[in-house]
């Protein structure tokens, strides 16, 4: 993105997110900040300015702890929700290793901090701890359908 407009770069990226929406080419949810700055050379403000602008105008809505939705798309719950649904996998047992951070960035669309969050969520519910080496575990089995929240 060119970093002197009349429009304001902001604007600019801002459109470029919505004719990606209008195309498809981003259906559910959107790319992490991170992913988006890389993508566009611009900075975390000129993002989140980006996104404020299509979230005033209803082309997309943001979930704490889950990400941006174009609106009307997407699985509402918290990370820490749909990271614990790992756990109630089928063939998911005690001991197995569970999925690394990079792992679960990739699979959920999130930020690295979101996925710490939601981490040390499930380690202080004692769902997940330390493996053997430098990974992670699974320690119990949720139960039901709800999630502690911490």
């Amino acid at each position: 993105m060119p970093q002197a407009s009349p429009r304001g770069t902001y604007l600019q990226v801002a459109e470029a997110l919505r004719q990606k929406i209008e195309a498809r080419e981003i259906a559910e949810g959107l790319p992490s900040q991170a992913a988006l700055m890389r993508a566009y050379g611009v900075s975390r403000s000129t993002i989140e300015r980006a996104l404020a602008a299509l979230k005033a105008e209803g082309v997309i809505e943001s979930v704490q702890g889950a990400g941006w939705f174009v609106a009307g798309t997407g699985d509402r719950r918290p990370l820490v929700e749909r990271v614990t649904d790992l756990l109630r996998g089928e063939g998911v047992k005690v001991g197995d290793r569970f999925p690394t951070e990079k792992e679960l960035c990739e699979r959920f669309g999130a930020s690295r901090t979101a996925v710490r969050s939601a981490i040390a969520q499930m380690e202080g519910q004692g769902l997940i701890g330390k493996g053997a080496g430098r990974g992670r575990e699974v320690l119990t089995l949720p139960v039901g359908r709800e999630t502690q929240r911490a």
